[in-house]
Parts: structure tokens; C-alpha cells; sequence
């Protein structure tokens, strides 16, 4: 059994012109005279009050409280442990660019570049794993942590302290010292 072939019909060269609004609703009734009379719909505008807020306030990164977040401690190592692996050149800096306040970013990539500029010159000397020692941490306020984390560094070991705030669901470093 054969199907009839289908055809497609190139759509017409000219189109018709637009109508007016009232010419439109001009024939709508006359085409449905029974049709129940409905004045013609005028959309309101949307009251939106632009002044309570700042663009920075309700786009910007949003303080998270402590009974959303991780627990810190364990956050903390894991971070100045990261953060010391960037600064050594061990990690390239983008990779922590999401867990760090712009202001941490910059110094630690700066850091971690100048090493990695030493390390193709042929100056830097192999590293030894870096390893956490200690974390104790403090909460000061509500969606804050304050750490201090112990690193074994080879046959160094280096004191990080750390200042953790809850913003976007995680923690961020917000403060950093190395010593």
C-alpha cells in the first residue's frame, strides 16, 4: 500500500499586513456576535521597589550560618594544606580560586607563581609531601571559624592560621597567615 507523496509549499513571498488592535477586535465580533462583550485587556505594570537593596547585597555572595556548613575542622586542614601546596607550587592557584576570598587568591597566586618561575629556572629543590599535624579550631560568631593548623613541611614544621566564613552554602578563607 503506497502513501500519498507530501508536498512542502514554499511559504508565500508577501505576507499580510498587520491589522490595527481595534480592527482586529472589530472583526472578532462580527465574526461571533454571540460572543460575550470583553473591554480590551490593558496589562498593569509590576510594582518593584529597586531601593531596599543594592545590586551587591542580593547577587552577591550571601552569609551562610554554621548549621548549614561542614564541619571546620576537618575544612580547615584540608584547606591550609591546599592553600600550601599552591604557595610551594605544587597546584596551580585556579584550583582554589572558589574556596578563597579574592584578596587570599592574589597573595597565594603571586606566591605560588614566583615559586613555579624559580622551579623552570632550575632553582627550586624537590619538595617533600606536606602533611597536617594539628587543627584546632574556634567559632566566634555565628557562620565563623577561626583555625590554626600544624604542617610538617619536610623537616620543617609551619604554623597556618586561618579565618573561615560561611558564605554560599561553604566555608571560604577569608584571612590567611603562614609562618
Amino acid at each position: 500500500m503506497s502513501r500519498p507523496r507530501l508536498q512542502v509549499a514554499p511559504p508565500p513571498a508577501v505576507l499580510p499586513p498587520a491589522l490595527p488592535l481595534h480592527e482586529a477586535v472589530r472583526r472578532a465580533r462580527a465574526a461571533d456576535p454571540h460572543a460575550p462583550r470583553v473591554p480590551g485587556y490593558v496589562q498593569d505594570a509590576l510594582a518593584v521597589d529597586f531601593s531596599c537593596a543594592s545590586d551587591e547585597q542580593v547577587f552577591g555572595p550571601q552569609r551562610t550560618p554554621r548549621a548549614d556548613l561542614p564541619e571546620p575542622s576537618e575544612w580547615a586542614g584540608r584547606m591550609a594544606l591546599a592553600l600550601l601546596e599552591v604557595m610551594t607550587g605544587t597546584w596551580p592557584a585556579p584550583q582554589v580560586v572558589r574556596w578563597t576570598t579574592p584578596e587570599v587568591y592574589a597573595v597565594i597566586a603571586r606566591r605560588g607563581t614566583l615559586v613555579a618561575r624559580r622551579a623552570a629556572e632550575g632553582r627550586a629543590p624537590r619538595r617533600a609531601p606536606l602533611l597536617v599535624r594539628r587543627v584546632r579550631v574556634c567559632e566566634p560568631v555565628d557562620g565563623v571559624a577561626e583555625a590554626a593548623v600544624v604542617v610538617q613541611d619536610g623537616a620543617r614544621v609551619r604554623a597556618v592560621a586561618l579565618r573561615l566564613v560561611g558564605q554560599d552554602g561553604k566555608w571560604r578563607v577569608s584571612a590567611l597567615q603562614v609562618g
